[in-house]
């Protein structure tokens, strides 16, 4: 079977960027994106698909003109009968379903601006003044993509707190097929003397609530992996903000390849994360993959990947009730390490593959 993936962009490699191109990879698929950053594809491991990955197109660094000139690309992408099947994973990618026939979208979010961080980011991150034409823009795509979502032929994704919006928002009942993860790239070397945190450098994952929480524990060491897209508003502007509040014991490194993530999540004591309403949080399971205790809010993805055996889950987040659950794991964290490797089991690609070939069987002529 000949497969096409889409995805939105490849210029900053996240969770979701790992996922397409492990479908590329496992799959033997060709990906079709737009902006292209071969040096971090090549920095993540997938440097050998680099081939068989095709740009449709060219997109600015800042929103909304990202989203809506990606959207407008793939609604233009029509590869008739060269593919006998089409997966798109990438959420602004959805517009790819109306020519390319027959399809699976695997869905990330769906859509939160549009959506779930709708008023989030009206209320949070907008001045007044945009407001408006914010909601307007909200309001013509969320029309557009309902009526995308018509052409999806089969839905998945990524986990029930995902498969909860795509019934609210689209009436639609999705499988959940959890995300994959290399397990065999995970292992456990120390409990060092460093805690981690791995995200995008964007508000929603409040990160600013790791960095309080540690300027309260002067005698732990906290560091922060942070990518963004250089030169986008948006993160350059949340980036400044972080660094100009933390505190001497709290580290923030922009970008590191594969390699050296792997070492930090080997030496680790634990694993921290802040984010708002995770659609899943593969993070989380790279941290059990290395026998790493995990702190997350009680919400989104992390309520269906981390366990009271793995870590704490924290209601209501803030930096107090972290501070805690540092001290807390401080006591002993490696009587987490058998159970966190035992758990990250579950999300391991060969058990991802598999699902998704099930899928496509059929769909084998």
């Amino acid at each position: 079977m000949k497969i096409a993936v889409f995805h939105n962009f490849l210029d900053n490699i996240g969770g979701a960027e790992i996922v397409a191109l492990t479908l590329a990879r496992e799959l033997g698929a060709d990906l079709y994106t737009t902006n292209i950053s071969e040096n971090k594809i090549k920095q993540m491991g997938f440097g050998e698909i680099l081939p068989k990955i095709k740009s449709i197109g060219w997109l600015p660094k800042n929103a909304p003109f990202r989203q809506q000139l990606a959207l407008w690309h793939f609604r233009r992408l029509n590869l008739g009968k060269q593919y006998d099947f089409y997966i798109i994973a990438g959420d602004w990618a959805i517009s790819g379903t109306v020519n390319n026939h027959p399809n699976l979208w695997y869905i990330f979010s769906p859509l939160n601006e549009l959506w779930q961080f709708k008023n989030y980011i009206r209320q949070e991150l907008l001045n007044w003044w945009k407001r408006p034409i914010f909601d307007i823009w909200v309001w013509f795509n969320r029309k557009l993509s309902q009526k995308y979502g018509k052409s999806v032929d089969c839905w998945t994704c990524i986990s029930e707190n995902v498969k909860n919006r795509v019934k609210k928002f689209y009436n639609r009942v999705a499988k959940v097929i959890y995300p994959p993860t290399d397990l065999s790239q995970y292992s456990f070397k120390e409990s060092g003397n460093f805690w981690l945190s791995v995200n995008r450098l964007t508000r929603h994952k409040r990160i600013e609530l790791q960095i309080k929480a540690f300027a309260k524990l002067p005698n732990e060491k906290l560091i922060i992996v942070g990518s963004y897209e250089s030169g986008a508003r948006q993160f350059e502007s949340y980036r400044g903000y972080l660094e100009k509040i933390k505190p001497k014991n709290v580290e923030i490194l922009n970008w590191v390849d594969n390699s050296q993530l792997i070492s930090l999540y080997s030496q680790c004591k634990g694993f921290i994360t802040t984010a708002k309403d995770e659609d899943f949080g593969m993070t989380v399971v790279e941290a059990m993959a290395s026998g790493k205790p995990v702190i997350a809010p009680n919400e989104g993805g992390y309520a269906e990947t981390v366990t009271k055996e793995v870590g704490i889950l924290i209601d209501e987040i803030n930096e107090d009730k972290i501070t805690e659950a540092v001290k807390k794991i401080n006591r002993s964290p490696l009587l987490y390490r058998e159970a966190c490797e035992k758990r990250a089991q579950i999300f391991s690609t060969d058990n991802f593959i598999a699902k998704i070939k099930q899928l496509l069987k059929s769909y084998e002529k």
